[in-house]
């Protein structure tokens, strides 16, 4: 007759059965408490760890090399990309400033309105103006004022413009912000400064006074004259920043010589129609502002293919 055995555990460490003194297969109930006993005391594995297990994590953790790959992380980073929000939120504090800048500089220019009328009456001293209504000529000083605060401030206008921009620059154009914005005013003087002694003293004396005889005589009000004299002034000021607009197009690889040498036909029949937008509806200013456009499209066209030179040029020294 054969004798049942009891079932032989696992392994010599195997206590999740409890052992069977008695050899008859089943377990006595202390044998049992036993077993639940030697269970609870034995360690884990995985929650058990070393001191000097411990500490050098520890001392990566709070050591020097941690500290500053933290620091590095809260370091803001140049070249990241802003939110577009943040972009908003940037464009309108810039044209808060420039606003804020334009109407201080417009306060100090009233105080001296009378002065610039009589600076913008020299390139037409034969002329004699008029006013019609009792507010009109209060109003064209007021409008002379702020004309006069938008020149004034044009540097600060301008430095607020390219550091609107300067974000999106690579560290190596954001050097080159400071001349563009000197160039910048440099230009608008100039044109203004063309508009000023040459286009406006021949546009009047061949509109007003080469018209004028023994039975017609010109009565032109001091709006409207005053209108068309900073008018000009503005917008050759503005079409003469066309070499600095080509040159940073040019620089930042927007622009091409080869572009604008093969689009000079449409070119030069948008310079037409802008030059017919933007002056008074006749064929001489409209010419008078034409022509120097087209010379400045011109200089643009030579002023990219210097830009675009000398990036061969450094790409070749790097190279």
């Amino acid at each position: 007759m054969k004798t049942e055995q009891a079932p032989e555990p696992n392994g010599p460490n195997d206590s999740s059965k409890p052992l069977d003194p008695a050899g008859d297969g089943y377990p006595t109930e202390e044998s049992y408490v036993n077993s639940l006993n030697a269970q609870a005391e034995e360690p884990k594995q995985s929650d058990t760890t070393t001191p000097a297990e411990e500490t050098p994590q520890a001392e990566i953790e709070q050591g020097p090399i941690a500290k500053a790959r933290r620091a590095a992380k809260k370091a803001v980073d140049p070249e990241k990309r802003m939110p577009f929000l943040d972009h908003l939120e940037e464009l309108r504090w810039t044209l808060v400033r420039s606003l804020a800048a334009v109407m201080v500089c417009a306060i100090l220019a009233y105080i001296y309105s009378k002065e610039i009328v009589v600076l913008l009456h020299r390139p037409a001293p034969d002329v004699k103006l008029i006013f019609l209504s009792p507010t009109e000529a209060f109003m064209t000083y007021l409008k002379v004022a702020l004309y006069a605060g938008l020149v004034i401030a044009l540097p600060y206008v301008s430095w607020e413009f390219w550091r609107f921009i300067v974000p999106g620059l690579l560290a190596k154009e954001r050097k080159l912000v400071p001349p563009i914005v000197l160039f910048t005013v440099v230009c608008f003087l100039l044109g203004a400064a063309f508009a000023y002694f040459i286009v406006i003293p021949f546009g009047l004396k061949f509109l007003v006074i080469g018209f004028q005889n023994d039975f017609l005589t010109a009565n032109i009000t001091i709006g409207k004259y005053l209108g068309f004299v900073m008018t000009m002034v503005l917008v050759f000021g503005v079409v003469f920043e066309l070499p600095v607009l080509a040159y940073f197009l040019s620089l930042i690889g927007l622009l091409t010589p080869q572009f604008l040498r093969s689009k000079r036909r449409y070119g030069i029949v948008i310079i037409f129609i802008v030059a017919a937008i933007i002056t008074p509806p006749d064929a001489f200013t409209q010419s008078m502002l034409a022509i120097p456009l087209l010379i400045l499209y011109e200089i643009s066209i030579w002023v990219s293919a210097a830009v675009q030179r000398s990036k061969k040029r450094k790409a070749a020294l790097q190279s």
